[in-house]
């Protein structure tokens, strides 16, 4: 008898296709560790120590030797790696990306493509962006009990899925705007929405706001959860991501620069009850480089923490 997907030991999944257009590079293979660590060797120690045991990125063709010889190799004598393309004309249902589109088809789109890579739990994280140890123990955990929970054969069943929930004022940049999920949930933790937000940016005395077009400034207190693209999903959500998938190039296709966020496709399986998103707050830091001025805060950031044995000097030794 094959082991069940919730049985096998999970994988990660990087979304490394994006090139860092305001950052200027691929900032993935950016060096800010002691010893020359990019932010995503952390990321990478953190779900192995976590029982992780398969990575799988996804890139873009056109980088696919500088990522494998940088980053990729990295790994290879410590797990499983696959490497998955994230193509624009790579599209479900006989769609075509329309003439002239360059911009990359967003988040969701990037699992759908690495869908034939994955039998078992997987998680989904930025490759730019420091998540913490215990987002990743937590994700294990889920599976570990979800495993345990798993319906009946041939039930039906929404896909059980989590995602790690971070504070918004912990994730903010202090040298521009950015974009977040900012999310709902029940009083069990269940994810309800996700709202991506666009140009937030932090106030000089605490809380953020978002800056509209209109001028009708929304207003966070910076208490409230966002999403960061960390994510844990059994493969009985590639389905229904696909239904969404198609559904957004029907609505969307056409247009040379719109994206399939991820988050909000995930909202839309809630909504549809294709899915179920348990909500794990984490105490752990999130930090990132969405601009080149960030990169001292991170460097400065994981310093701290191997100064405290979080991580060791060398995360290659």
């Amino acid at each position: 008898m094959s082991a069940s997907p919730d049985t096998l030991t999970p994988a990660l999944v990087v979304l490394a296709a994006g090139m860092g257009s305001r950052y200027g590079g691929l900032k993935q293979i950016d060096p800010v560790g002691a010893s020359g660590e990019t932010v995503l060797d952390y990321s990478v120690y953190d779900a192995l120590r976590a029982g992780f045991g398969k990575l799988v990125f996804v890139i873009r063709a056109d980088f696919e030797q500088t990522f494998r010889q940088n980053v990729g190799r990295r790994f290879e004598s410590r797990a499983e790696v696959r490497y998955v393309f994230q193509e624009l004309d790579k599209l479900p249902g006989g769609h075509k990306p329309p003439a002239g589109r360059e911009k990359p088809w967003g988040t969701g789109h990037a699992i759908w493509c690495a869908r034939d890579a994955l039998r078992e739990p997987f998680a989904v994280i930025n490759a730019d962006d420091f998540y913490g140890a215990d987002s990743f123990r937590q994700i294990a955990v889920f599976f570990a009990q979800t495993g345990k929970n798993a319906p009946a054969p041939g039930a039906i069943a929404p896909a059980p899925c989590c995602m790690v929930g971070f504070r918004l004022d912990a994730t903010l940049s202090g040298h521009g705007t950015v974009s977040r999920g900012i999310c709902t949930s029940d009083t069990n933790d269940f994810l309800q929405s996700v709202v991506e937000c666009t140009a937030i940016e932090r106030l000089p005395r605490g809380g953020a706001r978002q800056k509209t077009p209109d001028g009708a400034d929304r207003l966070f207190t910076g208490a409230e959860t966002v999403s960061m693209n960390c994510w844990g999903f059994t493969p009985a959500v590639l389905p229904a991501l696909e239904r969404e998938l198609a559904a957004f190039l029907d609505r969307s296709g056409a247009s040379l620069k719109s994206e399939f966020y991820l988050p909000e496709a995930v909202a839309s399986m809630i909504a549809r009850r294709d899915a179920t998103v348990k909500v794990l707050p984490t105490t752990s830091p999130w930090f990132g480089i969405t601009y080149r001025e960030d990169r001292q805060r991170v460097v400065d950031a994981l310093a701290s923490l191997v100064k405290t044995g979080a991580y060791p000097k060398n995360l290659q030794a």
